[in-house]
């Protein structure tokens, strides 16, 4: 058994004393740097596994959600890279923790997250979980295509997933600035809604087509919830990056080519007939 300065989340154990501090320390400091509104705080079982799949628009949502699980009663874990817990006394603490790490650099990704399965399953913990890997970068902030990694964690943990959806944060630090600002105080709004039914993904191998609509299911429950929060309508379709990009280039070179076909033009009107 590991000695005390050992423990690592790596088998889902964690430090109560180390938890209660996080709390005492985290709670009124989450609530300086921001103003919360929670809504269906219901929607989250007080008991056993449970996944919150979110979206992400700054590193300053994390706190958001981490207090909304901590309102419901639950303590928050997330799914964090490997190397943090590589990092002095960071590392340490992320452990005593209980946060969950994700080796990113093995061959094969889905060996991982069934162990992530298998630890949320047996320590029943409250797992957040960020759908999309990364912050949004649709312009309009609204959810991008995700990863399907969500659908497959819960689908092999047989774990309810719960949607979140969180809008505000990033009026405190937009994604990719480093200085957070604090004042004048911003609300930011989280919501979560019932268990999304992924009943009809059940007993079926988890193929590619079948995370991938496991997966715009549970994004689509989140989109819906944002919008709620924005007082708008979501778009039809996901953001996605590399088609964006694709589709920018197509553009770009349709505009290069029209203003070829436009010069040659004006070459041909001004040369004198023979």
């Amino acid at each position: 058994m590991a000695g005390k300065n050992e423990r690592t989340s790596a088998d889902g154990s964690y430090s109560t004393a180390w938890r209660n501090v996080s709390k005492i320390i985290l709670r009124p400091g989450i609530s300086l740097m921001m103003g919360l509104d929670f809504t269906g705080l219901e929607n989250i079982p007080a008991q056993g596994p449970v996944i919150l799949a979110a979206n992400h628009l700054s590193y300053m949502d994390i706190f958001a959600v981490a207090r909304f699980a901590d309102r419901a009663g639950r303590y928050p874990v997330f799914l964090a890279k490997s190397t943090l817990f590589k990092i002095p006394v960071i590392g340490k603490v992320i452990g005593w923790l209980g946060q969950l790490p994700v080796y990113r650099g093995q061959a094969d990704a889905a060996l991982v997250l069934k162990q992530a399965a298998r630890l949320v399953a047996e320590t029943h913990s409250c797992v957040i979980f960020y759908p999309e890997g990364t912050a949004t970068r649709d312009p309009q902030l609204w959810p991008m295509v995700a990863k399907t990694g969500v659908a497959r964690l819960a689908l092999e943990s047989e774990v309810p997933v719960v949607p979140v959806a969180n809008w505000g944060a990033q009026r405190i630090l937009p994604y990719g600035k480093w200085v957070p600002k604090f004042l004048p105080r911003t609300k930011v709004g989280v919501v979560a809604g019932p268990p999304v039914d992924l009943s009809e993904f059940k007993g079926q191998p988890l193929a590619n087509p079948v995370l991938r609509a496991a997966t715009d299911k549970i994004m689509t429950e989140i989109a819906g919830l944002l919008g709620g929060l924005r007082g708008e309508h979501p778009p039809a379709e996901f953001y996605h990056p590399a088609v964006a990009r694709r589709k920018l280039r197509q553009d770009l070179r349709a505009l290069q080519n029209s203003d070829d076909s436009a010069l040659l033009d004006g070459d041909n009107q001004g040369t004198p007939a023979p």
